[in-house]
């Protein structure tokens, strides 16, 4: 299988490439240049296979001979073998037709892991191959930095740089990153937000002449396509649960760089039977605004308790524009260029396809509390901020009664104790394997929102 740009501005790449570079070299996205489709009869016999088995038949579609089938499954089972839960993805009812997936029991305790460990061993398996090193470049705000070190900091082929926005991620998601030891691995704490910190690895992957001889940039962000792939598995392992009885069932995500629900979208066009797919914002709706009122115009960021949600410019968003467009990458690039000078609205028949496919709510903090407590009194079920918000918009947005709504849970609740705690409710304790974590020392740099700074560092680094 091959993949083309969203930009369209170069040559169809291999899976290979595209794992090993991430960001188009036009500066656009890269989508399969064909998507696999799913037949009734396969979704028929893949009902009882287990998660990493599942894994397996989706991720092959897109791998093409790009890895041997034996490694590939190898690497599968390794990467699940490191969840805590034997379902590895287990659903828990909370009322009827409301369930939640929990995609927590990974090593860092957030959705990322499903997708992040398998692409440290993509990245291993496709470097020693070419005995190259590359220096991993990403953004994060809060969760994907954990999980991309934890993924890839045994890689004996990787440097690995995380921008995080300083002081606006939870103590939790800090320092499970910043605790990560190891020559290859540095953590880099930028005075802005999250958009600023993916700004600057947008813009250092535009000019890579700051790198030594020799070393290339990867994106481990969810702009890279085998974070996308991945994370397609569990829609279909939790659809796949209730299609005995029920012709659909409907997804509510909590959203910010649109990734995750993007992977909800592909699992759809794939073939599989979803109602509904629900965008589920914080306070920072710019996503809501689109699907609601066709304005899709920034704003300021604001800080919120669901800070991995605490994004303006949704990165994947440009891989649902290219659909919206009807793949003409010109007036996408136009589109996502004009962006920054409020360009807001797209045409009455682009709009009315977004609408045909996703519904959104917005949930601001008072109401992520509020739906916390809620939960937690009526069914004894204790959320984190961003699954709340997932869980509230399922109820806002869920088109009958007698479809099942899967709503996200992204993180484990330990790792936001501030908004636990501002909901009235006790934090629960961390996980045996973390339970040291606020003893643990800690190893990043402040840097100030500047380009060249971080150039400095990386290529002082390396």
């Amino acid at each position: 299988m091959n993949y083309i740009s969203t930009r369209g501005g170069c040559a169809p790449q291999s899976f290979e490439e595209v794992v090993l570079t991430g960001l188009a070299p036009d500066g656009g996205l890269f989508i399969p240049e064909k998507l696999p489709q799913v037949t009734p009869e396969q979704l028929q016999a893949w009902k009882k296979l287990e998660y990493n088995e599942l894994a397996y038949e989706i991720i092959r579609l897109f791998t093409a001979d790009a890895v041997d089938d034996a490694a590939l499954k190898q690497m599968i089972d390794e990467s699940y073998a490191q969840f805590s839960h034997p379902e590895t993805a287990p659903l828990k009812h909370l009322a009827d037709n409301e369930w939640v997936l929990e995609l927590f029991h990974g090593p860092t305790l957030a959705f990322k892991d499903f997708a992040l460990q398998l692409l440290g061993r993509l990245l291993d398996y496709f470097l020693q191959k070419r005995q190259q090193h590359v220096a991993i470049l990403g953004a994060t705000s809060g969760d994907t930095g954990s999980a991309a070190l934890e993924g890839c900091r045994h890689s004996a082929f990787v440097d690995i740089f995380i921008l995080h926005p300083h002081n606006r991620v939870s103590e939790v998601q800090r320092k499970q990153m910043t605790t990560v030891s190891g020559d290859n691995v540095h953590n880099i704490a930028i005075d802005g937000n999250f958009d600023d910190c993916q700004n600057i690895v947008k813009q250092a992957f535009a000019d890579q002449g700051f790198l030594p001889d020799g070393y290339q940039l990867v994106a481990v962000n969810s702009i890279n396509w085998a974070r996308i792939m991945a994370q397609i598995v569990y829609y279909f392992y939790a659809a796949l649960k209730f299609l005995d009885k029920h012709e659909a069932v409907s997804f509510s995500v909590p959203t910010g760089n649109f990734g995750d629900i993007y992977a909800g979208y592909l699992a759809k066009k794939m073939g599989l039977p979803v109602r509904q797919l629900i965008i589920a914002t914080n306070k920072n709706d710019i996503l809501h605004r689109f699907i609601s009122n066709n304005q899709y115009q920034l704003g300021g960021l604001q800080a919120s308790l669901s800070p991995s949600m605490d994004i303006m410019i949704s990165s994947n968003f440009e891989r649902f524009i290219y659909d919206m467009f009807a793949g003409d990458s010109a007036r996408l690039k136009s589109f996502v260029t004009g962006l920054s000078q409020n360009t807001s609205q797209v045409s009455e028949k682009e709009w009315q396809f977004a609408r045909s496919h996703f519904d959104s709510a917005s949930v601001d903090d008072e109401g992520t509390c509020q739906v916390i407590r809620e939960v937690f009194d009526q069914h004894d079920y204790l959320m984190d901020p961003h699954t709340a918000i997932g869980v509230k918009a399922a109820q806002i947005c869920k088109a009958d009664s007698t479809t099942p709504v899967i709503s996200l849970a992204t993180a484990h609740p330990a790792k936001f104790s501030a908004a636990i705690e501002k909901a009235g409710l006790e934090t629960p304790v961390l996980p045996d394997h973390i339970s040291d974590l606020y003893e643990r020392e800690e190893n990043f740099v402040v840097l100030p929102d500047d380009l060249a700074e971080v150039k400095n560092f990386i290529s002082q680094s390396l």
